[in-house]
């Protein structure tokens, strides 16, 4: 009798068929936005506009009010030479390539605006993501049937895309990165054994290719070399016998090598031409960055903030087979592991560990392709023990599977939250199917602040004045800027004018300002203008300091409109506003606040004051 054996097939058309009916049922508003929008802008910039320098840009300001894309031009830095930079490398346009072009003459044939960012570019966009979705499970499963039987291999199948957070960014944020990378690495993996079985020249290139465009959109990518040059290395007699077999095909690494450099060079040559450098660091924020030093590998794994374990648990289970995967296939156990921890390393380095807006750790989707074959080797395992142990991991299993679906659904109804989660929040809203707004006071404190921040009266505080420059004790250095001619408080004030740029300025460690995750700051100044407002600019300033270098910089301009109509004349003026330390990349990061001159005038400050309001504890 006939017994069907190819359960993985079904089992492929059945994601693809879930995937595309919550892409169609929950279509996203508008996909080219955010993040996405920043990695999409090289093609439009380049075919459409011919502008790669963004010498027009008030033309994609206008796009971005149009399409509502994001809240600021965050996807774009400035250099040195004052040149537009993209902030994203151009790996992802050019893994968006088919649906832009696709879009484009769908909008010139159906008479949509031929812009870039119109609805036939944005569906294109969204068909693009279902592609390389299906790619990336299609070759995944080709990987799988090398180890598994087919049964385990659908499994596998269904745990990754319905057991874990890869669920998300295929569906929900399927043109972030992340799924265009998974399919990526399965590709990878795919070439790698086809080529370690045949040496066959094009599967070289297709691996230098994939690395390739996969380091061009996200550089630390490029770890993904490890898989194809640590192959079937697992001892080292395997080691020398891995280095003669480059030897002997030295012509196909040099070809990938030159694929490799060839690649990269596009990125190279656009900030070359647009910056005037070979290399541009585009991420200039200084309150972000890699901690190599000190990574936040446990926070990484077990926050309830962000903790890939506590949001993916059932790659608990591909960590577990690690143990069987050593045992059965070192070959294998030792690229994947490798790559595991270096990978693990390097994405628990970066400052802002927890990623933003995600479900869960989105930086780990992209290994999930390599983390199939430890979690197949687990399921193989387990299906050799005994009913009794085989019912408990498979309750474990579903219900990880089900969590998973059901705390994805709640991000979709902000029940939980992307990136301000506690532990006390997760057991509250744990199950719910309501938000409850009452609770938000268990979240971390919202930074999402638009336009002026104001320090809220619903919450208590304790409330601290930290410093008084009242200006009285004469600094014998800068005597010449105390003045007895006009003072608010006391005999002195301190006058500047164009020979003056700075007021001494309050410096303090965040270690010594609070041992909370955050404190307002209210900063406060009196003025004295006898010139007009335009012939005095001046600004009080606040701002955190990493080894130097400013970020969350604010400061009050005296010479806005929306502070100038309320400077008076020839009399004492108060300048106040609130300010919300951000979450600082170290304790060691110090606050500074201090005026800064930048008039020809004279103009007199008395009484700088800075409070600081800590949270009460609960």
């Amino acid at each position: 009798m006939y017994q069907f054996k190819n359960y993985s097939i079904i089992v492929l058309l059945a994601i693809m068929f879930t995937n595309i009916s919550i892409r169609v049922v929950v279509p996203p508003n508008n996909p080219i936005s955010w993040d996405t929008f920043g990695y999409y802008l090289y093609l439009p910039a380049a075919f459409i506009y011919n502008d790669l320098g963004l010498e027009n840009k008030e033309v994609f300001d206008e796009l971005i009010t149009k399409y509502n894309s994001t809240s600021t031009f965050y996807q774009v830095t400035k250099s040195n030479k004052g040149t537009w930079i993209m902030k994203y490398s151009m790996g992802m346009a050019i893994f968006y390539g088919p649906s832009f072009f696709t879009g484009h003459a769908i909008a010139n044939v159906l008479d949509y605006p031929a812009d870039g960012f119109s609805k036939p570019y944005q569906w294109a966009l969204v068909a693009n993501g279902i592609l390389f979705f299906f790619l990336g499970m299609f070759f995944m499963r080709k990987v799988l049937l090398r180890f598994f039987t087919d049964k385990i291999t659908s499994l596998v199948l269904l745990l990754i895309f319905f057991g874990t957070n890869y669920f998300w960014y295929s569906t929900y944020s399927a043109e972030m990165p992340h799924n265009y990378l998974f399919a990526a690495y399965a590709f990878i993996l795919w070439q790698t054994i086809l080529w370690h079985e045949n040496h066959k020249r094009k599967n070289m290139v297709w691996i230098a290719l994939a690395i390739g465009f996969t380091t061009l959109a996200r550089p630390t990518e490029l770890i993904a070399i490890l898989i194809p040059l640590l192959w079937e290395v697992s001892s080292k007699e395997s080691f020398v016998q891995k280095y003669y077999l480059l030897i002997k095909y030295k012509s196909h690494i040099l070809l990938f090598a030159f694929i490799l450099l060839l690649i990269g060079s596009l990125q190279v040559i656009y900030w070359r031409i647009y910056s005037g450098n070979f290399i541009y660091y585009s991420y200039v924020n200084p309150g972000e960055g890699f901690e190599f030093l000190w990574p936040y590998t446990l926070r990484f794994l077990f926050s309830f903030r962000k903790g890939w374990l506590i949001y993916t648990p059932i790659m608990i289970f591909a960590l577990w087979g690690f143990v069987s995967l050593y045992r059965n296939n070192k070959g294998v156990f030792f690229p994947v592991f490798i790559f595991f921890i270096v990978n693990l390393y390097i994405v628990s380095s970066w400052s802002c560990w927890w990623y933003a807006q995600s479900m869960g750790q989105r930086a780990l989707v992209q290994s999930y392709a390599l983390m199939a074959i430890p979690l197949g080797f687990f399921l193989t395992s387990l299906s050799r023990k005994s009913i009794s142990v085989k019912s408990i991991f498979s309750l474990m299993i579903f219900s990880f599977v089900v969590l998973n679906l059901f705390q994805s659904w709640q991000l979709t109804k902000s029940i939980i939250s992307a990136d301000r989660m506690t532990i006390l929040y997760y057991f509250d809203s744990f199950g719910k199917t309501k938000k409850t707004e009452t609770n938000d006071k268990l979240l971390l404190v919202d930074r999402t602040y638009k336009g002026l921040e104001k320090l809220p009266d619903d919450q208590k505080f304790n409330h601290t004045v930290i410093k008084i420059f009242d200006f009285e004790e004469i600094n014998e250095n800068r005597k010449d800027n105390y003045s007895d001619l006009y003072a608010f408080t006391g005999s002195y004030s301190f006058v500047m004018d164009s020979n003056t740029l700075f007021s001494p300025a309050f410096k303090m460690d965040y270690r010594d300002l609070t041992k909370h995750d955050y404190a307002w700051l209210r900063v406060s100044v009196w003025v004295y203008p006898i010139h007009p407002i335009s012939e005095t600019l001046s600004s009080l300033i606040v701002s955190f300091q990493h080894k130097g270098k400013n970020y969350k910089y604010k400061g009050a301009d005296l010479n806005s409109t929306k502070i100038k109509g309320h400077l008076r004349l020839n009399q004492w003026n108060k300048v106040s506003f609130d300010y919300l330390t951000p979450e600082v990349r170290s304790k060691k990061d110090n606050l500074i606040v201090y005026i800064w001159n930048r008039g020809k005038k004279n103009i007199y400050f008395d009484k700088l004051t800075i409070e600081l309001f800590e949270p009460v504890d609960k």
